[in-house]
């Protein structure tokens, strides 16, 4: 019997498997789907060679994340971190462009340049704190409050009705609608303003990574990591009951509150279990990848060399977009996000094809496919984009679940992101990773601090096991220690 189990082989949990095995515990992972990596997994959907990512394709948070800094990631994985971090186009050829010089950035916004370096620059200034406080400081006094405050003041400005007061021009006003609009739900909120503000100045302080070889090189650096310190992984190896583990000293549980629930069999108290019971999931996604014969023909030829792009029109367009996806309906025009990895990484496929990833927002649990709206929306911005379409591939939200359980009803951020489930994910206290049956612990983005590719939920969990059970401190994490 391992010292330490761990469900689940998403970046949570395998963050949690680095953590626990880099301390000299014995580790084994149990995955259910025969591959590793959850939303980080990386395939070839629908021709050899063409490598499509099957959640997550773009990572803000990859040379931010305090884990992978800690773990040294930037050492372990190269990435292309591309100059125009994101784009928003509108018609007539328009865009606004977010490049990782926050001064050229402000150039190209025009008479708004100085509205937009005023909301980013203290939170580029102050990046460090800013992650901080989006990543660690969960119910506790801010270690950096002058960021926290900042962040804070920010926020409130651009999630609630004043948003429209600082930006006079459909260019910068979109432009921050469009990274707001990554939080899935109703704009504005305190909540999607907080994770915009969080990931615009990340695009100007270290820029948007893209890993080469596609999102899969994440997990097989953690995955590496965990067996060059004794772990074991098991693959295809879906785990029942909790009762499996009895005799296992920690286990560690990056699944949805659900299955929680279902894996604790009743062993819950009651009170705990109605916290799960009224956890709440967000809408879902629609995903549409693509292969291409050639680049996205943006009429705004700058676009074409953003590492993200957010296709859905003015302010008020991907605004009206959000609010019908809320209310259970799915938009006309929805707000489209895409990314083209093969512009900046090759091998992703054969010479003159290209890879486009992209997905829109539906109501949790749906079962339409959205690709004949993804496509409208894209040549939109881009005329001729049907004529380079070779082939493509759609999972419905509903598909999404069935390929991974944490995604309920097609929710890739593990629960509905607002401020009451942030402060409670999926339950109220400073130790939300903790849950009352002695040594288990959630660790997937039902715990603070939420969605992303980061690794902090894995991270955050493991800290408090080691101490709990082992009564040990977090060992080092990077590259140049000793292996077993």
């Amino acid at each position: 019997m391992a010292d330490v189990a761990i469900v689940g082989a998403g970046p949570n949990g395998l963050a949690a498997g680095v953590v626990m095995a880099r301390a000299g515990l014995s580790v084994e992972v149990f995955e259910a789907e025969r591959t590793i990596g959850g939303g980080s997994r990386t395939m070839e959907l629908l021709e050899p060679d063409h490598l499509h990512d099957i959640c997550s394709a773009v990572h803000p948070m990859a040379l931010a994340s305090p884990f992978f800094r800690k773990f040294g990631l930037a050492d372990r994985v190269p990435f292309v971190v591309p100059e125009l971090s994101y784009a928003n186009p509108l018609d007539g050829g328009r865009a606004g462009l977010a490049y990782r010089d926050l001064g050229r950035t402000a150039l190209g916004l025009g008479r708004d340049g100085t509205a937009w370096r005023r909301l980013m620059r203290p939170l580029v200034q102050h990046i460090d704190g800013v992650v901080s406080t989006g990543l660690n400081q969960f119910l506790r006094v801010p270690e950096h409050p002058l960021a926290a405050g900042l962040l804070g003041l920010a926020t409130v400005e651009q999630g609630t009705p004043l948003w429209n007061l600082r930006f006079s021009t459909e260019e910068a006003a979109a432009l921050f609608t469009g990274v707001a609009a990554h939080a899935v739900g109703p704009l504005p909120s305190l909540a999607s303003a907080g994770a915009g503000l969080t990931l615009g100045a990340l695009a100007h302080a270290v820029g948007w990574p893209i890993p080469v070889g596609g999102s899969q090189a994440l997990v097989a650096a953690m995955v590496e990591d965990i067996r060059d310190h004794g772990g074991v992984i098991h693959t295809g190896r879906p785990v029942e009951s909790l009762a499996e583990f009895d005799g296992t000293q920690a286990v560690l549980l990056d699944v949805s509150p659900p299955v929680l629930r279902s894996l604790a069999g009743g062993r819950l108290p009651e009170r705990y279990a109605a916290a799960l019971e009224r956890f709440r999931f967000g809408d879902g996604a629609c995903k549409v990848d693509f292969i291409l014969s050639g680049p996205v023909p943006w009429a705004n030829p700058e676009v074409r060399a953003a590492g993200t792009v957010h296709a859905g029109g003015s302010r008020a367009e991907v605004a009206a977009s959000e609010a019908e996806v809320a209310a259970g309906r799915h938009p006309g025009n929805p707000y489209v996000l895409v990314s083209q990895p093969s512009q900046f990484d090759p091998s992703r496929a054969p010479h003159g094809r290209h890879i486009l990833w992209s997905y829109c927002h539906v109501p949790n649990g749906s079962d339409r496919d959205m690709t004949d709206a993804v496509v409208r929306q894209v040549e939109r911005f881009a005329p001729a984009f049907r004529d380079v379409i070779v082939r493509s591939h759609t999972t419905t939200a509903a598909e999404m679940e069935r390929h991974n359980a944490n995604y309920v009803g097609g929710d890739f951020s593990g629960g509905a992101v607002t401020i009451p489930q942030l402060l409670a994910r999926p339950t109220f206290g400073p130790r939300p990773w903790r849950t009352p049956l002695r040594g288990v612990y959630l660790c997937s983005a039902s715990t603070p601090p939420g969605p992303g590719v980061h690794g902090m939920g894995g991270f955050h969990a493991a800290k408090l096991a080691l101490k709990d059970v082992f009564g040990l401190d977090v060992p080092d994490l990077s590259p140049s220690r000793t292996v077993l």
